[in-house]
């Protein structure tokens, strides 16, 4: 048997992984700037987690949800401390797609309504209802085709209240900063009003915060920076620093009616192993302000390349846009500089590095950079 052909992978086998770099199994060293798509949070291999993980797995790897975890509630409190939303329940899952199909169920179920609002170039998931609230034709199967989503062009309030207004929507969802769509930034402005034509239509305001949130945009979520509350907020990536998890944070307003959510491995003992030594290691190593402080020093370097178009983000989630295609530019990077990057469309390298990048590796990946650029005609 062989693997179905989904990617187009490039010819290197990552064997070995340390903070920000990895290693291939010739033993060549690469600069990590994506994080194995925003998951690695802490940096590969950190100690801690390590650690944490093999303690578990030497007592407990999984047990069903049919018993008491203590290590779900372990989570769900310090998750509540450490993102401000304390008064919210958790409901703990797998991946992010998964999340935000069981956020946009609940909020279906709590009002009754059954159309969606998302926004031009959104990405929240390939699974059922994730899919069909993202904004790609080429993803959508005609099965999940159901007509259920309107998108509306991002930072365009008089778009959603004309939406709203209609009476039907019961939930509008949002990422705190766009990835996939190439690192789009919602204005605070726009979060502001956004929430206040929620609150007063009785629609349920949905936050994807899978790749911009834990820590990422130098806030816990991204959202944060408009000082607004979502009714619902969905994590994953960075829960695990690479152990399959994910989170819905969910508002009191919502009451538990059992049978209507439900999980097979979500909240597993390994996985919660690995979401406390995520938190542990963030809190002691300050990741968060880390993120902030080398994530705006990048940015204001990056900007003062002439042969950038725009860069955007915020903290260690950036989109360095071109005027031309980055194919070659990201594969000179990679093969010839060593350093890995994501891409969002053709035009847009997205960089997504661990949470304890340095500022001295920042300056590296800079040198690596300026030397790719200078080979650009």
């Amino acid at each position: 048997m062989k693997l179905f052909d989904v990617y187009p992978l490039f010819d290197i086998n990552i064997v070995k992984g340390k903070g920000c770099q990895v290693w291939d199994e010739n033993g060549t060293e690469y600069l990590d700037l994506y994080g194995g798509h925003a998951v690695i949070s802490i940096g590969h291999s950190h100690p801690h987690y390590v650690e944490m993980i093999s303690e578990q797995v030497s007592k407990l790897g999984f047990y069903s949800n049919s018993v008491i975890n203590k290590l779900q509630q372990q989570v769900a409190t310090r998750l509540g401390v450490i993102s401000g939303y304390d008064d919210y329940s958790l409901f703990l899952i797998n991946t992010g797609a998964e999340a935000n199909e069981n956020a946009l169920k609940l909020a279906s179920f709590h009002n009754g309504r059954t159309r969606v609002i998302s926004f031009s170039k959104s990405f929240h998931g390939r699974t059922s209802l994730a899919v069909e609230t993202t904004d790609n034709p080429k993803i959508i199967a005609p099965i999940n085709a159901n007509g259920h989503t309107t998108y509306l062009p991002l930072n365009d309030i008089e778009a959603v209240k004309a939406e709203l207004s209609k009476k039907d929507v019961c939930a509008v969802i949002i990422e705190g900063i766009q990835g996939v769509g190439g690192i789009k930034l919602p204005t605070d402005d726009f979060f502001k009003e956004l929430r206040e034509v929620c609150t007063a239509t009785k629609t349920v305001l949905i936050l994807d915060e899978i790749q911009s949130g834990y820590g990422r945009s130098g806030k816990f979520f991204a959202h944060q920076y408009a000082g607004i509350k979502a009714d619902i907020i969905t994590v994953a990536k960075g829960i695990g620093n690479g152990f399959p998890m994910a989170g819905v944070l969910i508002s009191p307003m919502f009451k538990a009616v059992y049978g209507m959510l439900g999980t097979t491995f979500g909240g597993n003992h390994l996985a919660c192993a690995a979401a406390l030594a995520v938190m542990d290691t963030m809190e002691k190593e300050h990741l968060v302000e880390n993120a902030a402080l080398v994530g705006a020093y990048l940015i204001e370097k990056l900007r003062t390349y002439p042969q950038i178009k725009e860069v955007r983000g915020r903290g260690l989630i950036i989109g360095m846009e071109f005027e031309e295609p980055i194919k070659e530019l990201r594969s000179k990077l990679l093969f010839e500089q060593k350093v890995f990057t994501g891409v969002s469309g053709t035009n847009v390298i997205r960089l997504l590095p661990p949470l304890c990048l340095s500022i001295k590796e920042a300056d590296v990946f800079l040198e690596r950079l300026e030397k790719v650029l200078k080979q650009q005609p």
